[in-house]
């Protein structure tokens, strides 16, 4: 046995991840129209076209029948999307608090990506044999390096939301640029605009490259929200650079862009010191 990964939707991990490490992924809820679906069954496409929609995290029950199926001796790990964003993690230490086996709960106090990366991490760690304390380690090293820069058409959906200031998003919308933002340490925070995407698809390039650590592999994956071709010239905009430990491309829950809108594109990372190529 190994000790078992959990997390939540919000993290968006591809489903070859999840097939290869055996992370249980529970899911959020999306209510569009009145009518509630777990996340993943309401296509980007439809959730995007509706006026009316609500995303809520994952009950305490939801995370005690996950718990309850991963029951291992060698116990489990549970990585939720950040705590400043829902109430998953809550929800998830009260699941732990009402059973008998050893579990762990981290918020990661990130999400999509970046969130990813610290399950990717964990799941590594658990896959190679590693003990309950050395794979949340793994996690929370992870979660002090991780960061997450993305760009989206305008902010109106993240000034909406009450996670960006509206003014950042009037000023946006009057001078026509591309708002880029960084989620850090729990929140959103608006960062200098570019003129138009290639510009700001160039800077979040930048930001990656800007905080490169001697020695250090760079652990990445370009997310997206219905712009594939996107996602994969950032990934290779990066890759003209170095070549990245590891790199994937995946595409932003349904919660994340809920809340950010549509045309989401950004870059997740972190650096790994001593595994550079």
């Amino acid at each position: 046995m190994t000790v078992a990964v959990v997390t939540d939707s919000a993290a968006a991990l591809p489903a070859e991840f999840v097939e290869r490490y055996g992370v249980t992924v529970v899911p959020m809820w999306i209510t569009v129209g009145g009518r509630t679906t777990r996340d993943g069954e309401t296509t980007l496409e439809v959730m995007l076209e509706a006026e009316d929609l609500e995303t809520s995290g994952p009950s305490p029950g939801d995370f005690a029948s996950a718990i309850e199926q991963r029951a291992t001796d060698d116990g489990i790990l549970v990585l939720t999307i950040a705590s400043t964003m829902s109430s998953t993690y809550q929800s998830a230490v009260l699941a732990a608090d009402q059973t008998t086996g050893r579990v762990r709960v981290v918020d990661t106090q990130t999400a999509a990506g970046a969130e990813a990366l610290v399950v990717l991490a964990a799941a590594r760690a658990a896959a190679s044999g590693a003990a309950l304390d050395a794979v949340a380690a793994a996690a929370e090293e992870v979660i002090s390096r991780v960061r997450l820069v993305a760009t989206v058409p305008d902010l109106s959906y993240l000034a909406r939301s009450g996670r960006v200031p509206e003014l950042a998003a009037h000023v946006g919308r009057k001078l026509g640029v591309a708002p880029l933002f960084e989620f850090v340490a729990g929140g959103v925070h608006p960062l200098r605009p570019a003129l138009g995407l290639d510009a700001a698809y160039d800077r979040l390039v930048h930001h990656v490259m800007s905080n490169r650590e001697e020695g250090a592999g760079l652990h990445l994956a370009a997310y997206h929200a219905l712009r594939p071709e996107a996602a994969d010239a950032l990934l290779h905009g990066v890759e003209r650079l170095l070549t990245p430990a590891s790199a994937f491309v995946g595409e932003f829950g349904s919660v994340m862009v809920a809340h950010t809108g549509p045309g989401l594109v950004g870059l997740a990372w972190w650096w790994e010191p001593g595994a550079g190529r």
